[in-house]
């Protein structure tokens, strides 16, 4: 992908390769000036990184993982059922009347 002015089928290329690595934004980062313009001009390669992208997703779609959310969600749910718990508790009242100030002794120093 180091390569300068690269046509739009050498573009789609490196975009192919780059979506099934997953360096989509290391690809986007190696284009000049005129290569994103290009691009961005190009009604062809809108049209073929849609075809890309459906047969990324037809050719992987096996090796595709869902994240399973059954743990995070029981962690919200206790984290949720935890703060209920604690704003019905009653808070203990502080007692600080029962309470004395401790104070350090000051030091002094000697000369010698």
């Amino acid at each position: 992908m180091t390569e300068r002015d690269r046509t739009i089928q050498e573009l789609l290329s490196d975009y192919a390769g780059a979506l099934r690595d997953g360096g989509v934004p290391v690809f986007l980062k190696s284009l000049s000036r005129q290569e994103g313009q290009a691009i961005a001009d190009s009604g062809e390669f809108w049209g073929a990184t849609e075809v890309v992208r459906i047969l990324n997703g037809a050719g992987f779609a096996n090796k595709a993982v869902t994240a399973d959310v059954g743990l995070f969600m029981s962690r919200v749910d206790a984290n949720i059922a935890s703060r209920l718990k604690k704003s019905t508790t009653p808070s203990k009242p502080r007692r600080t009347c029962g309470r004395k100030s401790v104070t350090k002794p000051q030091r002094t120093e000697e000369t010698i």
